[in-house]
């Protein structure tokens, strides 16, 4: 909380009825800005750069990598430097991450009135919209957005409020009458008082909400990685300082060597590589996705969205196109023939602006005029649902049924509802027997015609729903529509139970949203706050839920979804609050990016088992030696190259592969049951190198070059089974690794402190390297027993 609101929260404000006339005088302007009652805007809390690099440069791990390099400097032995790389490029992917999101927090503003008109010691001024205080008398004319929430005290406006509410039609406000900030005047002007402004309007609470960034919520897969992570940081100090301990004082190696044997085994037991191939991983995916118009704000949706079980969706916009099309014209009597209807429609819409869809839609049918002079008219009123035009000798009203026709609607209810089940909507065209003048209809009405309206379903939507069916995924119809109609609708779209919905003017309690959510399909006439209650309930219920919106209305309910996607034709704020923006605004790229998810996801599960695989052998490897005494038979340099060739450069390849499969399991159990048969036939071989080696004399060094090798063996042979089904990507992939593997074993052997072996030693590395096959091959059909047995149980 900053100075201004602390002051502003121990001081009594006393509110100021100035006449709107003549408006605040200057000294009490003075006045409410020295309380801090003025219009500034407000920053969501976030983070700063020195903040983000702080976070990303200072964190346990950098200072475990720094210690251990330092210690390899102290000793000389600069070669084992060759995991530095990779702990600098982590470093550098999580710090461009952050700043990027940063950046996107950062755009989103909901206001853009820059200046506002004002009357203040009775002069009429303009002012900067930040510069406006409590109580300030404010003149609002067409076009201008609202600065601050208002009360009308003089004038009359008709109001668009969609960019809050979602609703396009116009809304008229009389005095009394609030005015939201945020929201455009229409038409009219009116002078307005200022009842909140700065933090506490609703535009700023609004803003604060959307900018807030989800603190502490993370993949299932980071979750699993942070994790590994943990344990691993818990382990490293105790095992290293006891290696370290006995490598040196019971054992009598060199500080130099005491030292490698330690740094080795720390920074196996660490997946320093995992963090960066994952980011890598989502960074070419947020590339491909981009080439698809699809702009991805934060990586980790991407996994989101592939373990998504319920999607909610709008009817238009995702179902339906976004424009309105007249699909038919009913006349409701014989006093009216075709051409006299088409005549009437056609002056009316000439006399009435394009303010809405519908009203454009009416338009862009009926443009036939008789020649008919508008002398009167008014715009949609959302509160009386219809539209007007005064001729010289009549006038009539376009709107919904059961407010314009009152009791006569019943007369034609089986025709309008037999039109509203099959998805339509119905609206009535009559001539009324009074002066309409935008307030509730009084006077009689004779019915002319009903015009049926429909938003086209989009040609590609029942694909996209089947789609997302067979996957199992379960859609969520919410919309502020009829729900007959949205039902009927999501009928024609091809989504499942579609036919199951429920009026959400009916959902007063959390305890009855909590119980819709499970049962309907289809929910319509909800408000905004009710979305955002939607989704809530259904995350409660353990679901992970994805939502789309276009409107400011839905920002609140895209922060709280567990993947959120709006669509580029909406809003600015909407636009940048969701996680994914869809740039042609078009729902049936979805399949897609679900996709590439799931790529993305189940390669990593494939790749990442690669590096658990060094995590277990160091950790188990580590405490046997503690155990009976030995010290650790691998360098660091050793490690990297094992590394960088059965692990690496497989892992990065292979997490590029196409892959739809649906997710199945859980990331940590999955990876680690997947690299526990290498990692036991890692231990076991080099076990039996280290206890035979000793036993037939054979030196150090050998051993080290001979632990190594049969690591690359047991590594390629885990590379090999996981490329399974073979292809020639693949194969020239493990062809290209075991080359490197080799010639680097060859040609830069000093690097990688590989040495040459004794004839003793050859024999015992060919004897382990065969045992190795078999070995692997029983320790992978045990756990591949186990694997399916906890999926069959979590399913």
């Amino acid at each position: 909380m900053n100075k201004t609101s602390e002051f502003r929260d121990k001081i009594d404000i006393k509110r100021i009825r100035a006449d709107f006339d003549t408006g605040l005088t200057s000294a009490q302007v003075s006045q409410r800005i020295s309380e801090g009652m003025d219009n500034t805007p407000v920053e969501a809390p976030s983070k700063t750069v020195k903040e983000i690099l702080a976070d990303n440069i200072f964190t346990y791990f950098n200072l475990i990598f720094v210690i251990l390099s330092v210690l390899l400097i102290i000793v000389g032995s600069y070669r084992d430097l060759t995991f530095m790389p990779i702990i600098i490029a982590n470093a550098l992917t999580g710090i461009i991450q952050e700043l990027r999101s940063k950046s996107v927090l950062d755009k989103i503003s909901v206001l853009n009135a820059p200046v506002t008109t004002v009357v203040r010691d009775g002069e009429v001024k303009t002012v900067p919209s930040k510069d406006l205080v409590l109580d300030d008398i404010v003149i609002f004319k067409a076009g201008n957005q609202i600065s601050a929430d208002a009360v009308v005290v003089d004038g009359n406006v008709s109001v668009n409020e969609s960019l809050l509410t979602g609703e396009s039609d116009e809304i008229s406000k009389k005095p009394g009458d609030t005015l939201m900030s945020g929201s455009y005047i229409v038409s009219g002007s009116c002078r307005a008082r200022l009842e909140k402004v700065g933090r506490e309007s609703y535009i700023s609470r609004l803003t604060i909400q959307a900018k807030k960034s989800k603190k502490g919520e993370q993949s299932e897969m980071i979750r699993s990685l942070n994790r590994i992570v943990k344990f691993a940081g818990f382990a490293i100090i105790p095992i290293g300082s006891l290696l370290f301990y006995q490598a040196y004082y019971i054992n009598h190696d060199s500080i130099k060597e005491s030292v490698q044997s330690m740094v080795a085994a720390v920074i196996g037991m660490i997946p320093e590589g995992l963090f960066l191939l994952a980011s890598v991983a989502l960074v070419i995916s947020t590339m491909r996705l981009a080439m698809g118009k699809v702009l991805v704000h934060d990586m980790k949706c991407i996994e989101a969205l592939a373990r998504v079980d319920v999607l909610c969706v709008d009817k238009t916009g995702t179902i339906t196109e976004n424009t309105m099309n007249v699909s038919a014209v009913v006349p409701a009597s014989d006093d009216y023939d075709d051409d006299v209807i088409e005549g009437l429609i056609s002056d009316f819409a000439a006399a009435q602006d394009s303010d809405n869809e519908t009203m454009a839609a009416i338009k862009n049918h009926f443009h036939r005029p008789a020649g008919r002079f508008s002398v009167a008219s008014t715009g949609f009123s959302s509160e009386f649902k219809y539209s007007s035009v005064t001729f010289e000798r009549d006038s009539y009203v376009i709107g919904a049924p059961e407010f314009v026709m009152k009791d006569r609607v019943k007369e034609y209810k089986e025709l309008i509802e037999s039109y509203s089940r099959k998805g339509y909507r119905v609206l009535s065209f009559v001539k009324y027997k009074g002066i309409p003048d935008g307030k509730a209809l009084t006077a009689d009405v004779e019915p002319i015609c009903f015009v049926i309206m429909s938003n086209p379903i989009r040609k590609n939507a029942p694909e996209t729903f089947r789609y997302f069916a067979e996957q199992g995924v379960e859609i969520k119809v919410i919309s502020g529509d009829n729900p007959v109609t949205v039902s009927e609708v999501a009928k024609q779209a091809g989504i499942r139970n579609a036919g199951e919905y429920v009026d959400a003017t009916t959902l007063t309690t959390d305890s009855a949203i909590k119980d819709a959510v499970k049962r309907y399909t289809v929910f319509g006439r909800v408000t905004p706050e009710q979305k955002r209650k939607f989704v809530r309930a259904l995350k409660k219920a353990g679901k992970t839920v994805a939502m789309t919106g276009d409107g400011v209305n839905d920002v609140l309910a895209l922060k709280d979804a567990d993947c959120s996607v709006a669509m580029a034709s909406g809003s600015d704020v909407a636009a940048q609050a969701a996680q994914l923006v869809l740039l042609e605004s078009d729902f049936s790229k979805m399949p897609d990016v679900v996709a590439e998810g799931r790529k993305v996801v189940n390669n990593l599960e494939r790749s990442g088992s690669l590096f658990i695989v060094k995590n277990i052998f160091s950790l188990i490897i580590s405490v046997l030696f503690i155990c009976f005494g030995l010290a650790y038979p691998l360098k660091p340099s050793q490690i990297s190259l094992i590394s960088m060739f059965t692990i690496g450069l497989p892992a990065f390849v292979l997490s590029l592969m196409p892959n739809r499969d649906i997710i199945r399991g859980r990331f940590i159990m999955n990876i680690l049951l997947k690299a526990l048969p290498a990692a036991l036939t890692d231990v076991l071989v080099v076990c039996a190198m280290v206890y035979f080696g000793n036993i037939f004399n054979v030196a150090p060094t050998d051993i080290a070059t001979a632990s190594t090798i049969l690591m690359s063996i047991v590594g390629m042979m885990i590379v090999f089974q996981i490329c399974k089904p073979m292809d020639m990507y693949k194969m020239w992939m493990c062809i290209g690794c075991t080359v490197g593997l080799v010639c680097c074993m060859i040609f830069v052997s000093d690097l990688f402190a590989i040495t040459s072996m004794s004839n003793r030693c050859i024999l015992l590395c060919v004897n382990f390297s065969i045992i190795a096959e078999p070995c692997l091959r029983y320790l992978t059909i045990i756990t591949k027993k186990v694997q399916d047995f906890f999926i069959k149980d979590e399913d």
